[in-house]
């Protein structure tokens, strides 16, 4: 079936619409309806053909290409978006709400009002949303969010010194475990693996299955291994280069150690000795 992909937010999931007949390039603004409302969107996939198991029927189509009028009102519900968060930060301020104020959304058509926020626990906000729909006289839409939610909306420079991938290009969390730092030969200790969200880094998952892939060809630290020049213990291993250092055994008794390739080197390939559970009480560890 032919569709276009479009998104309504920077690194927001992309969603596709029935194109219709017409031809929209990528780059371009439409207007289209939602679940929430009638939205406007940056097309962020042209006119191409998905198979029919990888679409969610019923398919919306395009309503129009966004005209300049429509790219106007676009801007004035930004300029809207916000008044409406300084009045909803005045208002919490009022009511003595133990919350945070993120984000507030318009719908295209002023129908619905959305506020992104968080909170520790459980919020009372009814009063609230009586206060804000009587100021906008539309619906409004208290929406409470995670820590790794405020961070993709707010944006921020990662330890890397670039924009923060959830910020800038991930469209969806990937799930994130202490495990994979382990299987990366990673510190555990959360200052140096958690990112500006306190949660662990989403880049962690990005080469997850190479090092997997890798480490399952090399030996535990610790493990007898047998080298050309004999029988030694595993002392360190360099995953990337696949290099392994050895203690091996001489025939005077002493142990001198090497560096050798694992392509050289003969052993029983060993389940890892901990699993994720034990992983986790060790980073649980730093935390405390």
């Amino acid at each position: 079936m032919n569709v276009i992909g479009v998104r309504f937010k920077r690194a927001g999931k992309i969603y596709y619409f029935d194109p219709g007949d017409l031809e929209i390039e990528e780059g371009s603004h439409v207007i289209v309806e939602t679940a929430r409302g009638v939205e406007y969107g940056t097309v962020v996939i042209a006119n191409r053909d998905v198979p029919e198991e990888q679409l969610v029927h019923p398919l919306k189509r395009v309503i129009r290409i966004a005209t300049p009028e429509d790219d106007e009102t676009e801007f004035e519900n930004k300029r809207k978006e916000k008044e409406a968060l300084e009045i909803c930060k005045q208002k919490i301020k009022e009511h003595n709400l133990e919350m945070k104020l993120i984000d507030v959304e318009f719908t295209f058509d002023n129908n619905k009002i959305m506020f992104y926020f968080t909170a520790e626990g459980r919020i009372d906000f009814r009063e609230l949303v009586k206060d804000l729909a009587a100021i906008f006289r539309t619906r409004i839409e208290l929406r409470q969010i995670g820590v790794r939610d405020e961070t993709k909306m707010m944006g921020s420079i990662g330890i890397c010194g670039k924009s923060l991938c959830c910020a800038s290009f991930l469209s969806e969390f990937q799930p994130v475990s202490i495990k994979m730092a382990k299987e990366q030969n990673l510190s555990l200790n959360p200052t140096k693996i958690s990112g500006v969200c306190g949660r662990l880094m989403c880049c962690l998952k990005y080469e997850e299955e190479t090092y997997k892939e890798i480490n399952a060809k090399l030996p535990d630290v610790g493990q007898e291994v047998m080298t050309p020049d004999g029988k030694g213990t595993v002392l360190s291993v360099n995953v990337l280069r696949q290099l392994v250092r050895v203690a091996v055994v001489k025939k005077e008794g002493d142990t001198e150690a090497g560096v050798y390739s694992v392509d050289v080197l003969q052993f029983t390939p060993s389940p890892k000795k901990k699993d994720e559970q034990e992983i986790e009480e060790i980073y649980d560890e730093f935390t405390e």
